[in-house]
């Protein structure tokens, strides 16, 4: 009994003891709260305000320095942007530019171009060739194949450029046809709608006298029976070869004397006898000449150019609104740029609906003028680089041309280097403005394009014809796909990838076999190589070989009616105006590498592919 009653008094003791236990750590609890809020409320009273004005004075000056900094550029093609901010350069002259992924490392261009492993200003061996159209002793001249009675009258399609290829056209096709020309009538109404004549762009008595001994031009129709001559009006299928003209013009011309074709661009094969091609050259390479106006002017701005630097380069940047919204591209201006875009392809009505991200993947867009300048910096173009832009409006205007100057800051256009004083002459009309940039460009000392639109090829074709100066064109297809995969590539990896991607596209020598190609473009029969004091053609192949003289014999194994030709676009196919129109003839033949040069000199390689050729609206 006594161990129980000891025990239970033990619980008990046990149980006092538990609850004193508990109750003092409860009150030091209770104790501890009491002056945490004591505390709290001081700083309530006394920290939290002082916080408060230090973050208000942060925002502030935050505000400020957003309204002093410059405003963000515009990037059309957002997904593909590669410089997303722009930093002062360094000491070792370096542009950071942060990609769009922040998980990857700064893009460092360069403010210098580095070395490209090629002479930037030259093309190799140009000496070797030269431009060669003088008429062989066999061809025929006017006095001599000329009908009195048949006359031939063309109309132009489009802007300068492409109404340069109709009236160069035009006097092969009157050679063919035993026919005087008229003076061309120059397109009115058109996109740029230029009221712009013959003889306020080019010099028309030099046309008529240089082409003399070719063929008969006069300025208007004569009269008959005291009343003026009315032409029959039609058209012939584009690219329409010599016999094809034989077979649908004489007819007509024999009954109804003068004929008028509409619309006339590549309207003439591409493939002709290198009689017929070396007639087309003198045409276009040397009767063709600007009023002395405009050579004045494209001189001066040519001098002023000179005057700044040794050498200039000269880019057609064709970042155009017509230029943009026929190309169906998308460039990353989200719904403003659609509308905008959308309404001005309505214009041209067949055109189909737009499939953005397929005309991107077979390089059909054209470049930004962001990507433009990192495609130059890469290819061996520094900062120091004096760069003359021919451009019309840029979409964007000068949020988008921002990338350009900031890497080129040696910018020039014909607006920047001529007052508007001397400008006014020709302001209001387009083509003149065209002819200014088209003259400048011809004798810049390298020529970069964004297209292969008519200026393009006219300017390339050129080039070659006088002397191969450097004419370079991007790969859009594969610097499409170089500027979408840039992610995680320093700048030593992408300025390699993109000089290998430009392996054939930098105007090198023999880039596109004869007959290949774009006639204006690639004038392969009118340009000769040289071997010491002689000189011979680039051959052609016999099978693009025609004699004018047999012009009307059948051809038994082909049964060539002459009315589909060339890879042409039938009367019944689409029919646009002012659109760039070129032959799809592509040459998949692989080149290879040479095994003794470096793959960072693109001139000295031989192209893996050849160059595609894009379709572009262009002037």
């Amino acid at each position: 009994m006594k161990k129980k009653k000891r025990d239970v008094s033990n619980g008990h003791r046990s149980i006092n003891m538990n609850s004193v236990i508990n109750v003092i750590p409860l009150s030091g609890v209770v104790f501890r709260t009491a002056v945490i809020r004591r505390h709290l409320r001081r700083l309530r009273y006394h920290v939290f305000p002082l916080v408060s004005a230090v973050s208000g004075c942060l925002l502030l000056l935050l505000a400020a320095l957003s309204l002093l900094a410059p405003s963000p550029v515009l990037h059309h093609h957002d997904h593909l942007s590669l410089l997303r901010h722009y930093h002062s350069s360094d000491d070792n002259g370096v542009v950071e530019a942060r990609s769009n992924s922040d998980e990857t490392a700064t893009f460092r261009v360069p403010k210098s171009g580095g070395s490209s492993g090629r002479d930037l200003w030259s093309t190799r061996k140009s000496d070797m060739f030269h431009g060669c159209s003088n008429a062989a002793d066999n061809f025929a001249t006017a006095d001599v194949k000329t009908h009195s009675n048949r006359y031939l009258l063309i109309a132009t399609s489009g802007g300068l450029n492409q109404q340069r290829t109709g009236i160069t056209d035009a006097v092969v096709a009157a050679y063919i046809l035993n026919a005087t020309l008229v003076v061309p009538k120059l397109d009115q109404k058109s996109f740029w709608k230029d009221s712009s004549n013959f003889d306020e762009i080019f010099d028309v008595d030099w046309f008529i006298s240089s082409l003399s001994k070719d063929v008969g031009i006069i300025k208007q129709l004569p009269t008959k029976g005291g009343k003026p001559m009315s032409p029959y009006t039609m058209r012939v299928p584009r690219k329409c070869n010599a016999k094809c003209y034989q077979n649908r013009l004489v007819p007509v011309l024999n009954k109804k004397h003068a004929v008028q074709l509409t619309k006339f661009d590549y309207r003439l094969s591409n493939k002709l006898d290198s009689n017929l091609q070396k007639l087309r050259c003198r045409a276009n390479y040397h009767a063709l000449k600007f009023t002395d106006l405009i050579n004045e002017m494209g001189k001066t701005l040519v001098e002023r150019m000179r005057m700044k630097s040794k050498h200039f380069i000269a880019l057609h940047l064709r970042f155009e609104p017509d230029m943009l919204a026929f190309s169906g591209c998308d460039f990353g201006g989200g719904e403003k740029e659609r509308k905008e875009l959308g309404k001005i392809r309505k214009r041209w009505k067949t055109l189909h609906a737009s499939n953005p991200d397929k005309v991107q993947r077979h390089g059909r867009c054209p470049l930004t003028p962001e990507e433009v300048v990192l495609m130059l910096r890469a290819l061996g173009f520094g900062s120091d680089i004096h760069l003359y832009v021919a451009s019309g409006e840029v979409y964007g205007v000068e949020e988008t041309l921002a990338p350009l100057k900031k890497l080129f800051p040696n910018y020039h256009s014909k607006e920047t280097i001529a007052s508007k004083e001397e400008l006014t002459p020709f302001s209001s009309f387009s083509s003149r403005m065209a002819a200014l940039d088209f003259i400048v460009c011809d004798e810049s000392d390298v020529f970069i394009t964004n297209n292969n639109g008519n200026m393009a090829r006219m300017l390339a074709g050129r080039r070659r014809y006088f002397g191969h100066k450097p004419t370079i064109r991007p790969n859009a297809k594969k610097l499409s796909l170089l500027f979408m995969n840039h992610n995680n590539m320093t700048w030593e990896e992408f300025a390699s990838k993109l000089q290998t991607n430009q392996i054939g596209f930098m105007g090198e020598l023999n880039v596109i076999k004869p007959g290949r190609g774009e006639f204006h473009e690639n004038p392969a029969a009118c340009i000769c190589s040289a071997s010491g004091t002689k000189s011979s053609e680039v051959p052609i192949p016999q099978n693009e070989s025609f004699n004018i003289q047999n012009i009307y014999k059948e051809d038994d194994l082909k049964k060539d009616s002459g009315y589909v030709t060339d890879g042409q676009i039938t009367e019944d196919e689409q029919d646009w105006s002012g659109i760039d129109y070129t032959e799809m003839n592509i040459n998949r033949s692989q080149g290879k590498v040479l095994p003794s040069v470096r793959v960072s000199d693109p001139g000295l390689l031989l192209k893996p592919d050849e160059p595609e050729l894009e379709d572009f609206f262009s002037d």
